[in-house]
């Protein structure tokens, strides 16, 4: 019999002094109560309740075990309203990964929907290598490309595009590219974990591409890194649209050659599967989908492409 079930009509028992009182409240019959006891009587090897014709009393074993059974029932009691006081309304701790460049652009409205949520707390990490939720113990992830970790719902976002900017000094002074092959006489900045970072694929007008090769004497590891120094006046960077979207808008930087940008990866949202999603996670899915999504319409948390476990591996 159920561990839990029989210590919750073990406890009725004593609170309703008798076994026919019991299974009134408990709308069982009486036999269904005593083989509930007797179970626990057997597990144990010890005696709970001494009864006779006219009354029934606690054993010293059945004393203690009814004042232990009080405790864990009122523990489970407790957890189980804590569990839907978190569905009812989002708090908690948010935990999310995200990319480098584009987590840094997503601060504000992180920042945004904590003002929504004040009982939310968010724990962002920031990390170019694709996202394992399971291993690293998050709830949300921001991936550039194709999912591929198995159990995991991907909702698509808008394409995560990369382009050209420079500031207004440099192209003062260097002058402005007509054409992706003007790149050649200028100072470009590149990450220098590409593997071919001196070769910019770029597509342009009705998806002609046009592979450039570049040269630059300023290389970093960190796309904040490459729109500083673009900020400095150093060259040209080609950079993720958020990350530049301020300076843009500013005037800090400038746009180069605005028909042209390396080809857009597709960018997804993606959180394990859950049947019951928390009010916290919920909130956040919808949030990040209004703001990033494709379409308007967030839709219900679980919605979206999920990837199923992999198959065993074969011999």
């Amino acid at each position: 019999m159920n561990k839990l079930a029989g210590m919750e009509m073990f406890v009725r028992v004593v609170d309703c002094g008798s076994f026919a009182a019991a299974a009134e409240a408990s709308g069982v019959s009486a036999t269904m109560v005593a083989k509930h006891v007797a179970a626990i009587e057997q597990r144990l090897g010890a005696r709970l309740l001494h009864r006779t014709t006219r009354k029934q009393q606690l054993s010293d074993v059945g004393r203690l075990y009814y004042e232990r059974c009080k405790q864990a029932l009122a523990e489970v009691a407790l957890a189980e309203a804590s569990a839907l006081e978190l569905q009812a309304a989002p708090r908690g701790r948010l935990r999310l990964v995200a990319p480098v460049g584009f987590g840094s652009h997503m601060v504000p409205a992180l920042a945004e929907y904590m003002a929504c949520h004040p009982e939310v707390s968010v724990e962002l990490t920031l990390d170019n290598r694709p996202p394992n939720l399971a291993d690293g113990g998050f709830e949300l992830g921001i991936l550039v490309g194709d999912p591929t970790e198995p159990g995991v719902v991907a909702r698509p976002l808008r394409p995560y595009r990369r382009i050209l900017a420079a500031s207004p000094d440099y192209l003062a002074r260097r002058g402005h590219p007509v054409q992706p092959a003007d790149l050649a006489h200028h100072e470009c900045l590149g990450l220098s974990y590409w593997r071919r970072s001196d070769v910019w694929p770029l597509v342009g007008p009705d998806g002609v591409t046009c592979a450039v090769t570049v040269h630059g004497r300023f290389t970093a590891n960190q796309g904040n890194a490459l729109r500083i120094a673009a900020l400095g006046g150093i060259g040209i960077a080609l950079q993720p649209e958020p990350l530049l979207a301020d300076d843009l808008a500013s005037g800090r930087l400038q746009q180069v050659l605005p028909d042209w940008s390396l080809a857009p990866s597709p960018m997804h949202l993606i959180y394990a599967q859950d049947r019951h999603p928390t009010a916290k996670l919920r909130s956040a899915i919808d949030f990040l989908l209004a703001r990033y999504g494709q379409h308007p319409a967030a839709g219900p948390a679980n919605a979206g492409m999920t990837l199923a476990a992999a198959p065993p591996a074969g011999p």
